[in-house]
Parts: C-alpha cells; structure tokens; sequence
C-alpha cells in the first residue's frame, strides 16, 4: 500500500496531548477506510503536525481525519520508506 506524510499546519501553538487524542480518534476509524496511521510528530509551538500513514490514496487519509476530528491535513506527500 502506498505510504503517505501528512502535514498540518494549525497557525497556533498545539500540545502533544491534543495531538495524542486527534491521533487516537483516527485509530478509532481507520479500518473504515483501509488506512493505516503509523506514526506522528508534533512541532508543538509551531503548531505543526506531521502523520505517517499507509493509505489506498491521499483522499483515504484524509476522508479519517476529516471524520474523525475535522483537522484535514494541508499537504500530502506520497513518501518511500529509506533505511
């Protein structure tokens, strides 16, 4: 499946445990959609997130995050994994 890296970019300053419950919302419905968030981080006072995640599609991944919590991602970056 392809991997995608997400980035949100809030304007405002975020804190990790928002970001841990947007994420866990995600996790809730991801099966859904075939979608698979792996991993995440989070530039707390930039206010930026960046999200991992195996995907069918960009429209996938971001159809979860839009169902889960709204916060759709501003870009999505079609990604290989390297070592």
């Amino acid at each position: 499946m392809p991997l995608y890296m997400d980035v949100h970019t809030l304007g405002d300053a975020v804190s990790m445990e928002d970001v841990a419950k947007a994420h866990a919302a995600d996790l809730q419905l991801q099966d859904e959609h075939d979608v698979k968030y792996l991993r995440y981080w989070v530039d707390e006072p930039g206010g930026k997130i960046f999200c991992l995640v195996d995907a069918p599609d960009a429209e996938a991944a971001n159809t979860v995050h839009r169902e889960a919590h709204g916060l759709v991602a501003d870009e999505i970056h079609l990604v290989k994994e390297g070592a």
